[in-house]
C-alpha cells in the first residue's frame, strides 16, 4: 500500500513538473514577438473635432470615430463601477486574468460541446483593452494565451485607473459612440455626471451587444440586459436594495437628438472643413479633438437658408409643373408602397404623397404613415404643365387639371388640423446666399444652393460668373476718384464702338431700350442706365476700373475692355458681398473669415483670426484668459488697409442708397431701415444678383442655372434676386434699430434735385442731401459728358472744372452687351 501511495504521489509531481514545465514554455514561447505593450502609457484617443456657431451652439462634428475623451477623474463612481460589474467585477484584485472565472467558462464551454453555441471566454477589462489595441478578434485558445500574458504586462507597466480610463474612453458603445462620454450624449443627451444608475446601467450593458440594444425591436432584451448590470452592481454593494428597485423601474428613454444641430450650415460646414483640412491635415481633423469656434450666426443662416430656397422655389413656381415624382399603377397596399420609395434629392424636408382622388376643387392624398390629406385648389393654381421651358397644358382651373390619381408628388403641411398640404416641386434653377459683417469679413450666413443633398458644390464660393450691373457701382468709384461727382451729367442716348475690322460695331442698350439724355450719376446707378456707365467707362479709361476691382477683391485680372464695365468678368458672391462691405465700412480692407479660432483637444488655441494685439484683454498667452479689469474697454488698433477715399466711398454708399429709394432695388424700402445696394442681370437673363447691405450687414445673393441658360426675358435682378433679400433683410434685422449710414468728415452736404443734380431751391419735392468734396458742389455752369463713335469729351465744361482743363479720353474697345 505505501509503495502505491508513493507511486501515485511520484506520478502526481512528475505531472505537476511537467505541467509547470508544458506551461511555462506555452508561456515562453507565445510571448515572444508579442506587440509592445508600452504603448498603451502613451494613450492619444481618436478625438472628434466639433464645429460651434458664434454663440456656442454645436453645428457639426468630423470623426473618424465620435469620441469625447474623458480622465478617469471625471467619470463618476457610477459609471466607473456599472462597467466593473457588469464586465469584471474582480478588476482591482487581478493581475490581468481572473483564473476563477477562466475555469467557470471552460467548463460551460465543455458542457456546450455539440450543442454548435459560440465558445465563451472570461475576459477581463484588461484583456478586452489587450485586444482592441494589440490583438484581434480572432476566436481562438491561441489568442486568449497571448491575451493573458499581455494583459499581465500591462498591469505591471500601468496603473488599474489608467487601464479602466483607457478601456472607458476607447470601447466601442454602439449608434456610433465610442467611449462613455459619446454614448451619454448620443443615447441620453447627458454629462456622465448627470446619468441615472439606471442609465449608467444600460451603458455598461452595452458591450455585450452594442448594435443591438438600442434598437427600438430590441427594447425588452435591452430593459433585461440593463436590469441584469443593476442587479450585480447591487450584488458588489455598489448601490443599496432601495437605489436598485427605483432604477429597475425607471423607464428606458432615450433622448430624441434629432434636432440638435438643426441648423441647416451644410454648405458653411464643409467650407470650414476644407479649411481645417488646409491647416491641419485629415489626420488632425478626425482625429485631433479640434475645438472649432465659427462665425456662424445661426439666426442670420436660417434667415439664410429660408429666404434662399423660398426665393428659389417662388421662380420656379412661374416656370410651371415639371411633372409627378413618379406614377403607380394601382392604389392597392399605397401606404407599404409610398414607404419603399426613396425621397429624391433636395425633397428631404418634405413628404412623399400619393394621389387618390381629384375633382374640381381639391387633390385628395394618402402619406406613408397612412393617414391622408389634400391639396386645395388655390396651391394648386401654378401648375400648369410645362415641358423643355415651355407651358403645354391647359391654366388651372379645377384640381384635377393640375394632378390625376396615382401620381406620387411631393408635399408640406400647411394646417395640420385641417390637414390641409401644399404641392411641392424641387427647383431646377440655383443660387446662393452670403451675409457677412462689414466690418471685420466674419461670414455670419451663406448658403450654397437649394440642397446640398442635391449638390455640394457651392456657389457662393465656386461658382464664378457675371455679376452684370452688380459691378456698376466700382466703376462710378473709379469714376468719383477721377473727379466726378454724383451730380455730374452723363448723356444717356445711342453709343456705338468699332471693335475692329469686320467684327461691326458695339452697341450697349439700357434694358427699356429707351434713351434719357444727360443724366446725373447718380440717376444712372439707381436706374441701372448701361450707356451712361458705357460711356463713363470710355471717357477715364478702363485701367482706373481694372484696379479698383482688384483693389476690392472682385477679379484679379479683369480685362481692360469696355463690356467689363457692365459686369461681364466673372466673380463668386463671395468676393462681390466682401467687396460691397468694403464700400459700407468706409473703404478699408477685409478678408471674408469662417473660423474665429481653434482649440486642440488640451484647450490651448492655436488659431486666432483675429491675431491683433489686445492690452489688458488677456492674462495668458493664448488670448482666452478673461480681462485684467473688466471695467476698462481695451482700445485696439484698426489695422485694416484703407484701399479707397473714404469720401468717395460713402458718395457711392448713398447713390446706393437711392436704389433702394427710388431705382431697381425699390421693393426693399418697405423694410423700413437704411438699405442700399445693386441689382444685376445679365444677357438674356442668364444670371440676377442683387448685393446690398445695412450699415452693419452686407448681403450678396445669385441665382442661375448651373448650366447657364435664360430665366425668362422678363426675369431680372430686381424680379428675382431682390425678393430674397427682401425676406433675408426683414428677418435679419427685425430687432436692429435703423442706424443711418455713417459719413465720414471731409465732405459738404448739400440739398439737391435728384433727378437733376442741381442744388434745390426751396420747396423741392423729394430733395436729398448729397455729398460732395469741398469744391465740387454743383454750381450749375457745369457740363455734359458726351461723346460719339471714336471718343467721349464735356460739353460746356467738366466734372467740377473748365472745359479747357477737362481730361482727355481715354478710349478702350469691348465686346458683350452685359446689362
Amino acid at each position: 500500500m505505501n509503495r502505491v501511495v508513493k507511486g501515485l504521489l511520484i506520478a502526481g509531481v512528475s505531472l505537476a513538473v511537467l505541467g509547470a514545465a508544458t506551461a511555462g514554455g506555452g508561456w515562453i514561447y507565445y510571448g515572444k514577438d508579442l506587440p509592445d505593450h508600452t504603448t498603451l502609457a502613451n494613450y492619444n484617443p481618436s478625438v472628434a473635432t466639433r464645429v460651434h456657431a458664434g454663440d456656442g451652439r454645436l453645428v457639426a462634428e468630423f470623426a473618424s470615430e465620435r469620441r469625447a475623451f474623458v480622465p478617469i477623474e471625471a467619470i463618476p463612481k457610477r459609471v466607473s463601477n456599472a462597467f466593473i460589474s457588469a464586465e469584471d467585477q474582480n478588476f482591482y484584485s487581478h493581475g490581468g486574468v481572473d483564473w476563477l472565472a477562466v475555469v467557470r467558462a471552460q467548463l460551460q464551454n465543455i458542457r456546450n460541446i455539440g450543442q454548435g453555441r459560440r465558445p465563451i471566454g472570461a475576459s477581463t477589462i484588461t484583456q478586452q483593452v489587450t485586444r482592441i489595441f494589440l490583438l484581434s478578434n480572432e476566436v481562438s485558445y491561441v489568442r486568449k494565451i497571448k491575451e493573458a500574458i499581455l494583459a499581465g504586462r500591462i498591469e505591471k507597466a500601468m496603473g488599474k485607473d489608467k487601464i479602466l480610463e483607457i478601456y472607458m474612453n476607447e470601447i466601442f458603445l454602439g449608434n456610433r459612440a465610442y467611449g462613455v462620454g459619446a454614448a451619454a450624449l448620443n443615447y441620453f443627451n447627458k454629462s456622465l455626471g448627470e446619468l441615472t444608475i439606471a442609465e449608467a446601467a444600460f451603458l455598461a450593458s452595452l458591450p455585450k451587444a452594442p448594435d443591438r440594444y438600442y434598437r427600438e425591436r430590441h427594447r425588452d432584451a435591452a430593459i433585461a440586459r440593463r436590469n441584469y448590470v443593476i442587479g450585480r452592481m447591487e450584488d458588489d454593494r455598489y448601490i443599496t436594495r432601495e437605489e436598485a428597485e427605483a432604477a429597475r423601474a425607471e423607464p428606458l428613454v432615450f433622448a430624441d437628438r434629432s434636432g440638435d444641430s438643426n441648423i441647416r450650415a451644410d454648405y458653411f460646414v464643409e467650407e470650414v472643413r476644407r479649411e481645417l483640412a488646409k491647416l491641419y491635415g485629415e489626420q488632425t481633423l478626425y482625429a485631433g479633438g479640434l475645438s472649432v469656434r465659427t462665425t456662424l450666426d445661426p439666426d442670420i443662416q436660417a434667415a439664410a437658408s429660408t429666404a434662399l430656397r423660398d426665393g428659389l422655389m417662388a421662380y420656379d413656381r412661374r416656370d410651371g409643373w415639371r411633372g409627378p415624382v413618379t406614377r403607380l399603377d394601382n392604389l392597392e397596399n399605397w401606404p407599404e408602397k409610398l414607404e419603399d420609395l426613396r425621397t429624391p434629392p433636395g425633397g428631404e424636408e418634405w413628404d412623399l404623397a400619393i394621389v387618390l382622388a381629384a375633382d374640381a376643387d381639391q387633390v385628395e392624398v394618402g402619406l406613408a404613415d397612412g393617414s391622408r390629406g389634400r391639396i386645395p385648389l388655390a396651391e394648386l393654381k401654378w401648375a400648369r404643365k410645362v415641358q423643355d421651358g415651355k407651358f403645354v397644358g391647359p391654366t388651372i382651373q379645377k384640381a384635377a387639371d393640375a394632378l390625376a390619381v396615382g401620381e406620387v408628388v411631393l408635399v408640406e403641411p400647411l394646417d395640420e388640423k385641417a390637414h390641409t398640404l401644399a404641392l411641392r416641386q424641387i427647383p431646377e434653377v440655383q443660387g446662393a446666399l452670403v451675409a457677412m459683417d462689414p466690418h471685420t469679413g466674419r461670414v455670419l450666413a451663406m448658403s450654397g444652393g437649394f440642397s446640398s443633398r442635391i449638390s455640394v458644390f457651392n456657389r457662393a464660393t465656386q461658382a464664378y460668373r457675371q455679376p452684370g450691373s452688380a459691378f456698376k457701382p466700382f466703376v462710378y468709384l473709379a469714376a468719383l476718384d477721377e473727379g466726378f461727382t454724383p451730380s455730374t451729367l452723363v448723356l444717356d442716348a445711342p453709343f456705338a464702338l468699332d471693335q475692329g475690322a469686320g467684327l461691326g460695331k458695339w452697341k450697349p442698350s439700357n434694358f427699356s431700350d429707351r434713351y434719357y439724355g444727360p443724366t446725373p450719376l447718380r440717376v444712372g446707378i439707381e436706374k441701372s442706365r448701361n450707356v451712361m456707365t458705357v460711356r463713363l467707362a470710355q471717357y477715364i479709361g478702363m485701367e482706373p476700373v481694372v484696379d479698383v476691382a482688384r483693389r476690392f477683391g472682385i477679379n484679379d485680372n479683369l480685362q481692360p475692355t469696355l463690356s467689363m464695365a457692365l459686369g461681364a468678368g466673372e466673380t463668386t458672391v463671395l468676393r462681390l458681398t466682401a467687396a460691397y462691405s468694403m464700400l459700407v465700412n468706409g473703404g478699408r480692407r477685409i478678408e471674408p473669415s469662417f473660423i474665429d479660432r481653434v482649440q486642440d483637444k488640451a484647450g490651448k488655441t492655436v488659431y486666432r483670426h483675429d491675431m491683433r494685439d489686445c492690452p489688458g484683454c488677456q492674462t495668458a498667452p493664448d488670448g482666452m484668459a478673461p480681462p485684467a479689469d473688466p471695467g476698462i474697454v481695451p482700445k485696439i488698433a484698426d489695422t485694416r488697409e484703407q484701399i479707397a477715399d473714404p469720401r468717395t466711398v460713402y458718395q457711392v454708399v448713398s447713390m446706393l442708397e437711392g436704389v433702394v429709394q427710388r431705382g431697381t432695388g425699390v421693393r426693399l424700402r418697405e423694410i423700413g431701415k437704411p438699405l442700399a445696394g445693386k441689382t444685376g442681370t445679365t444677357n438674356d437673363s442668364m444670371d440676377a444678383w442683387f448685393v446690398g447691405f445695412s450699415p452693419d450687414l452686407a448681403v450678396g445673393v445669385f441665382v442661375g442655372y448651373d448650366q447657364p441658360r435664360s430665366m425668362g426675358s422678363h426675369e431680372t435682378g430686381s424680379s428675382i434676386a431682390v425678393p430674397i433679400v427682401k425676406d433675408f433683410m426683414t428677418a435679419a434685422l427685425k430687432d436692429a434699430p435703423a442706424t443711418p449710414f455713417r459719413v465720414p468728415p471731409g465732405l459738404q452736404l448739400v440739398r439737391v434735385d435728384p433727378e437733376t443734380g442741381r442744388r434745390a431751391a426751396p420747396g423741392t419735392r423729394n430733395a436729398i442731401w448729397e455729398g460732395f468734396i469741398p469744391g465740387t458742389e454743383p454750381r450749375g455752369t457745369e457740363g455734359v459728358l458726351d461723346g460719339g463713335d471714336t471718343g467721349a469729351g464735356f460739353v460746356q465744361g467738366g466734372p467740377g472744372q473748365p472745359a479747357a482743363t477737362a481730361p482727355q479720353p481715354a478710349i478702350g474697345t469691348g465686346t458683350g452687351g452685359v446689362y
